[in-house]
């Protein structure tokens, strides 16, 4: 079964169904994982190229991990090295990758949009890696993923996100997942670093993290910006650790066995205490095999799969 659209460039347009489907088809990618040989011919012949124009180390390898255990051939292509420096356009890159014969791109852009893009000038399956404040579908999928494995399911579960809401792409992704799943999502913050209007999304939102965290099932962490702290946006990190950090004692005001969740890269000390990032709950080292799982469902459905 294939994925009915060409391009994966956000969850805020799939639907419930086409979630499930990317949801159950990781699950057999990650028996792939476990075994000895960790090699499938699916996708031999295909070609999956990674353009990163900012920095990344999880979901580039985890891509080009996920592209070779299928047996497709890959190819990064990096700002620093490619003819960007040289003026040319991400259009001209694209299409000189399209008459390489490529049938993927991954593409990282500082720019919101720059995935659609890409994906209205070539006719290769165009893949979101993160563009901009916009979105970053795959990491939020791995997410949900390991949400699915460890608890079930998601009707009737309580997630919050904590953390720098305004910024992420990785809180848009999730609250547009997890809300067509049936779970409620909270986020809380700094009243500075929730966005406007973010209760359109259909999300309950919290300023201050104890009252948030009571009895949620999943608290996803995310990554303090230290460069947002120059524009002012919190007095200090100590203040923010302060008063958000995820510590033993705020993990307790969760239901017991509560799932923790962190993207990475993490900044132990800051918004999740070393305690709770080795700790029993945090499933985090488990995201990152997640995360190779989900992106090999994605480019079997995309490029690999019998209609």
């Amino acid at each position: 079964m294939r994925l009915q659209r060409k391009d994966l460039l956000g969850l805020k347009d799939l639907s419930a169904e086409e979630i499930e489907l990317i949801l159950e088809t990781a699950a057999p990618m990650k028996e792939i994982l476990g075994r000895d040989i960790k090699k499938v011919p699916t996708l031999r012949g295909k070609l999956v190229v990674t353009m990163f124009y900012e920095p990344s180390t999880r979901t580039r390898t985890s891509f080009e991990l996920a592209a070779k255990y299928m047996g497709a051939d890959t190819m990064s292509i990096a700002k620093a090295t490619s003819s960007v420096q040289k003026g040319e356009s991400l259009r001209d890159t694209a299409r000189t990758l399209a008459a390489m014969g490529t049938d993927a791109v991954i593409i990282r852009h500082s720019a919101a949009g720059s995935p659609a893009l890409l994906a209205r000038t070539i006719e290769a399956s165009v893949l979101n890696g993160g563009d901009g404040m916009h979105e970053h579908p795959t990491q939020a999928l791995l997410d949900m993923f390991t949400i699915k494995e460890k608890l079930g399911g998601f009707k009737g579960l309580k997630v919050a996100i904590l953390g720098d809401i305004l910024h992420s792409r990785v809180a848009r992704s999730n609250i547009w997942g997890l809300t067509k799943m049936g779970a409620e999502v909270r986020v809380v913050g700094p009243a500075t670093l929730i966005p406007p209007e973010i209760e359109n999304l259909g999300v309950k939102v919290y300023y201050n993290a104890e009252e948030a965290l009571k009895g949620v099932d999943v608290i996803n962490v995310l990554r303090i910006q230290r460069e947002r702290q120059k524009k002012g946006l919190f007095p200090s990190l100590r203040e923010y650790a302060r008063l958000y950090e995820l510590t033993p004692e705020r993990l307790k005001l969760a239901r017991p066995g509560a799932l923790v969740l962190h993207p990475g890269p993490m900044n132990r000390g800051i918004e999740i205490a070393p305690a709770v990032a080795d700790g029993l709950q945090a499933a985090i080292t488990e995201q990152v095999t997640n995360g190779v799982a989900v992106r090999m469902a994605l480019l079997y459905l995309l490029i690999g799969g019998a209609n």
